[in-house]
């Protein structure tokens, strides 16, 4: 089972940047799908964005393309999300999170088996 761990969250002002880092243990890192989600108070989690297994392809939410990129560095067994432009409604907590089948790209929530702890990411206006 994949242990994973995010850092990196905190509170800052609209238009700040921010870089979420999630430190993954074991030896399968490199043949799944990475996602980074976010569950803001009284709504579901949804689907920030995803990198596949060799950081080939990436995926984004509308709500933050352009804006969010996700990168991994399979070396490290580490996936980042640099967070710019932050708004206000970007506030929730963040969670990164594995794919539950290797070679495969998802970004349904469901499909995600291993999840960190969270990290909170707070944006003020």
């Amino acid at each position: 089972q994949v242990q994973l761990a995010e850092s990196g969250g905190g509170l800052v002002q609209a238009g700040d940047s921010l870089r979420l880092s999630c430190a993954a243990s074991g030896r399968t890192f490199s043949r799944y799908t990475m996602g980074w989600f976010r569950q803001a108070p009284g709504k579901e989690r949804e689907f920030v964005a995803a990198i596949t297994w060799g950081g080939g392809t990436t995926k984004y939410a509308d709500s933050v393309k352009g804006r969010f990129t996700i990168s991994r560095d399979n070396a490290k067994n580490t996936v980042y999300l640099q967070m710019n432009s932050l708004k206000f409604e970007d506030t929730a907590v963040y969670y990164c999170a594995k794919e539950g089948s290797p070679y495969r790209l998802d970004i349904n929530v469901a499909n995600y088996d291993s999840w960190g702890q969270g990290t909170q990411v707070t944006v003020s206006s």
